[in-house]
């Protein structure tokens, strides 16, 4: 146990390390990516025996796959790879997950006590959905049990509050910066207009909330079901953090991209928040974090850099075998949109994760600077839907471990409304096309 225990701390170690040299690496003085890379994977490598083993067999055949892609396209189609930077995909995205992290050091998000107060009925599933949205924006996964703790102190958790609670945070990925989607289909596309996603995305979500209420008023008694009511003092930190994110990347650091400032920023905040109560205090905290929070963080960090390492692959092996010209569509529009969504979806279903059908679809790509915004809201969209309904979507891997709800049970109560989602993600998708004049 001594040695397993050690093992892991030493992870966490690596995971912050990468970290720091991420941001580092933000400030141009030297390139720290390869170093990124490396000591991410080395503490994926420790923590490998940990991760659950259906994670861990998805991210090892991701892996497998993009290797002997990579061998392929070299040995058989003599294309140049470069080995030494083979591991950098989406050390982008897997830094920002570790930044946002440290949001649970900020103030008393960390605290048994949760703010609102208790309603019922279909009211309060409403509130229920509200509060995990929007404090899942800035605090993703965490939000869940936050909420669904406080809600499973009076009695273990129903259908409907479990709903709520996936409903709630999978739907943030359509317009959260904060969100893993929103960091993925950045790094994968750089050129997408932001405020053109959210001006789509964020009306989808509160539709997502709208459907929710109504269906599950249909569907269940929910005289005696208790929601959580979220207060308007619990909205001022998201808030802040988001002016604060817009405030740097629109003013003060225009040339790091959202992603980039989540990284850094978060981890300040949460830093300097803490020094208010002395430095052995916020040292102890932080050393606190990185040996028991960051190395809990496995199962993300695995499947996304396995993720980057497929990409890599396979789009090295494309070009390699059809050369740089070739692409799955000759331009990405209203009908190849649609199918992309309806294929990322379906994938989720059969249990993988949105990241991979999104990182594939991005790889046999060649859009244009307006066909990223509309690939990014495609990829957002599925992922969004993806997760709610797909039975390993890590939203519903933590319900099930935590509330022990079946997957099974949790994708076949969603269908219903992924489908309805479907629908009207694919009515967006035409209206975001034609908008973008593609």
């Amino acid at each position: 146990m001594r040695e397993t225990t050690t093992r892991q701390h030493l992870a966490g170690v690596l995971i912050l390390l990468g970290l720091l040299a991420q941001i580092i690496g933000f400030t141009g003085a030297v390139p720290t990516a390869q170093a990124v890379s490396y000591l991410l994977w080395a503490a994926v490598a420790l923590l490998w025996r940990d991760i659950p083993k259906r994670s861990r067999l998805q991210a090892g055949v991701l892996i497998a796959l993009g290797v002997v892609m990579l061998v392929v396209a070299q040995t058989v189609y003599g294309a140049a790879v470069n080995w030494p930077a083979m591991l950098q995909g989406n050390v982008f995205v897997a830094s920002m997950l570790v930044g946002v992290s440290f949001i649970s050091l900020i103030g008393t998000q960390g605290n048994k006590r949760a703010p609102g107060k208790r309603v019922t009925g279909a009211d309060g599933v409403l509130r229920t959905w509200l509060g995990v949205h929007f404090l899942g924006t800035i605090l993703n996964l965490s939000t869940v049990f936050m909420v669904g703790d406080r809600l499973a102190r009076r009695a273990p958790l129903t259908t409907p509050q479990l709903l709520a609670l996936n409903r709630g945070l999978s739907s943030a990925a359509l317009w959260s910066p904060f969100f893993a989607s929103m960091a993925l289909v950045i790094a994968l596309v750089p050129s997408v207009q932001y405020a053109q996603i959210a001006v789509v995305g964020f009306p989808m979500a509160m539709l997502s909330g709208l459907l929710t209420t109504l269906e599950l008023r249909r569907r269940f008694d929910l005289t005696e079901v208790d929601g959580f009511s979220l207060s308007p003092r619990s909205l001022l930190m998201p808030a802040g953090m988001a002016a604060l994110v817009m405030l740097l990347h629109f003013w003060i650091t225009p040339s790091l991209t959202i992603v980039s400032i989540i990284t850094f920023l978060l981890p300040g905040v949460a830093l300097l928040s803490n020094l208010r109560e002395g430095p052995r205090f916020t040292l102890r905290r932080l050393r606190q974090h990185t040996v028991t929070r960051l190395p809990a963080m496995r199962g993300e960090i695995s499947l996304f850099l396995a993720a980057g390492l497929l990409t890599l692959g396979l789009s090295t092996l494309v070009t390699a075998t059809a050369g740089d010209e070739w692409t799955l569509f000759a331009r990405f529009g209203t009908w190849q949109a649609m199918v992309s969504f309806a294929a990322i979806t379906l994938s989720a279903l059969v249990g993988l994760h949105p990241i991979i059908g999104v990182s594939v679809l991005a790889s046999v790509l060649n859009l244009s600077s307006a066909e990223q915004t509309l690939f990014a809201f495609v990829a957002l969209s599925a992922w969004a839907v993806g997760t709610s309904v797909g039975p390993l979507s890590g939203i519903n891997l933590s319900l099930q471990g935590r509330y022990g709800v079946s997957g099974y049970q949790m994708m076949k109560n969603n269908l219903p409304y992924a489908a309805l989602m479907s629908l009207l993600s694919l009515g967006a998708i035409a209206g975001l096309s034609a908008w973008l004049g593609l």
